[in-house]
């Protein structure tokens, strides 16, 4: 196993959970990024899961999906969000997914009878998939291994990031430990005891880790610093606070006054250029300066974990900073909104945003949040589910068909205004992007990139300004185009068609300052320095409803 040019950096979890590896990963990227370096990242997750596509929101956060069709962990849209470059399949790999290759392989007899075990195949197959994210000659690849050190699940993917060491030559691979230091008020100290724990349960297992990042509430005094140098055997300048932040993309920064960057570069012999900090400079500068702005509802049935939302969230933040404004974001849960509490809970905000999401629980308050939308001129954003409830709505009340519902919801409906395609394949055939989109979940769903063509004159196109674009997507149910003439003669537009017109993309309603559906995910394209025109747009129009308030 050789790689001449590509160097490797590995980040690994201590103490507990939820430190911010994904965060920290995704800002030493960007560091390099513009040290005029070509940077790649990739995430390890040690669950039984072949991907996060099945799990729970509630206990994993959202599922990011790329252009590609993977569904994947949500630290891969931080990694999109920092580093400006697309991610795709090979960018998070599972212990699932490890275990599956694996085992065909040795169905298929590609081990020629031999026994195999967790060394060495699982951990070849793993070491195999890191090397599989250097794609284009990248001079630095990050990958994050998820978990904490010391869960059992995790331990295959640290003996084989251990392995690569003696694999790569160590002057082309780098141990990066984030942990806590936590501040013991009553005390008045940091303490340091977790940190050399973790360091010693990482050490035990043949890994020393090179630089020491530490998760905690304020800065380490260099007295600190030293006593952990010396106790978990790293050099004194390897060291570094990773203090919390006001806004995330002030990480990059505080990183940076950290000198962590630089210390890599020493470390792994990279082109000394100096980086070029200045596009995150004015963002952080941009970030503190901006207005009180509207308040946007979002209408969901996963508000109790807000990572559920993510790139959703991250999406109005980057439309805020569009609009000069901080949108207050007012999380609603769709399962408790009735008729009868729909304006205490919407009367008093200047926008309504329904997310997507999959099954029957929460469906009608979203359904009634949409109502309430239309009828009282509140600029509206509907994303996927939320663009079919949407149409549901529209259907019963505009439309007069008070059955109407998703043919996943009730398959009975006399209405089915959305419903699975029957001639799904018959379709697939004639898509402009072919893949290959059957599931072992039980179903059929439309994953990834999808190109769709903008009617002009619409809300769409002005927030776009291009007649064809390309947006990821990720469900089963379509819009029933049988509708279509109904649904326009009452005034809704279809505004955004698949090139060959087969299916509806993005609804809209005339006579509203800002009603638009659409059937993808916009927020997994947002950036901080690029904005997606639907959410710059939407809080464009918010911005406006709260100044005429």
């Amino acid at each position: 196993m050789t790689n001449n040019k590509t160097k490797f950096i590995f980040i690994t979890g201590g103490v507990l959970s939820s430190l911010g590896k994904g965060l920290a990963a995704a800002s030493i990227g960007a560091l390099l990024k513009t040290r005029g370096l070509k940077v790649t990242i990739q995430k390890l997750d040690p669950y039984i899961n072949v991907d996060p596509g099945t799990m729970n929101p509630f206990q994993h956060g959202e599922v990011y999906v790329t252009d590609d069709g993977a569904e994947t962990d949500l630290d891969l849209g931080h990694y999109e969000r920092y580093l400006g470059i697309p991610m795709g399949k090979h960018n998070n790999c599972t212990s699932g997914s490890v275990y599956y290759e694996v085992i065909k392989k040795e169905r298929r007899g590609d081990y020629l009878g031999g026994t195999v075990q967790v060394i060495p195949h699982i951990t070849d197959q793993i070491k195999q998939s890191i090397l599989n994210v250097v794609k284009n000659g990248e001079d630095v690849a990050i990958i994050e291994i998820g978990g904490t050190v010391g869960d059992i699940e995790g331990q295959p993917f640290l003996e084989a990031i251990r392995q690569m060491r003696y694999d790569l030559g160590k002057e082309n691979v780098l141990y990066i430990h984030l942990t806590l230091v936590p501040y013991i008020k009553t005390a008045g100290e940091l303490k340091t005891k977790p940190t050399q724990h973790s360091v010693k349960e990482l050490r035990s297992i043949g890994i020393q880790p090179d630089i020491i990042l530490c998760r905690s509430e304020m800065e380490l005094n260099e007295g600190i610093k030293r006593k952990i140098a010396l106790f978990c055997n790293v050099d004194p300048d390897a060291v570094f606070s990773a203090v919390d932040v006001e806004n995330i993309y002030e990480v990059p920064l505080t990183f940076y006054n950290e000198g962590i960057d630089q210390k890599i570069a020493i470390m792994l012999k990279l082109p000394a250029k100096n980086p070029d900090l200045t596009p995150w400079i004015n963002l952080v500068k941009k970030l503190k300066s901006l207005n009180p702005g509207p308040k946007i509802a979002i209408v969901g049935k996963y508000v109790d974990l807000k990572e559920s939302y993510k790139s959703l969230h991250e999406a109005l933040v980057h439309g805020g900073i569009a609009n000069n404004v901080k949108p207050e974001l007012v999380y609603v849960n769709s399962e408790e909104l009735t008729q009868e509490n729909v304006h205490e809970k919407l009367g008093h905000v200047h926008g309504i945003l329904v997310p997507g999401g999959f099954g029957s629980r929460g469906v009608e308050g979203k359904i009634i949040a949409c109502k309430y939308a239309r009828e009282n001129k509140i600029p509206f954003f509907g994303i996927c589910l939320g663009m079919q409830c949407a149409v549901i709505e529209f259907a019963r009340n505009v439309l007069n068909l008070p059955k109407a519902n998703s043919s996943e919801f009730d398959p009975n409906t006399p209405d089915a205004v959305i419903y699975l395609m029957t001639e799904w394949y018959d379709f697939r055939k004639k898509c402009v992007q072919k893949r290959d989109v059957s599931s072992e979940k039980g179903g059929t769903m439309r994953l990834g990139a999808y190109p769709c063509k903008l009617k002009k004159g619409t809300k769409s196109f002005e927030a776009y300004k291009r007649e064809l674009i390309s947006e990821r997507h990720r469900h089963r149910y379509e819009f029933n185009k049988k509708y279509a003439e109904d649904f326009q003669k009452k005034g809704m537009v279809l505004s955004g068609l698949s090139p060959d017109e087969e299916l509806v993309e993005i609804i809209e309603i005339k006579d509203h300052p800002w009603f638009v559906g659409c059937q993808f995910h916009p927020e997994f394209k947002s950036k901080p320095m690029d904005p997606h025109p639907l959410f710059v747009n939407f809080i464009k129009a918010a911005k406006e409803k709260l100044r005429c308030s």
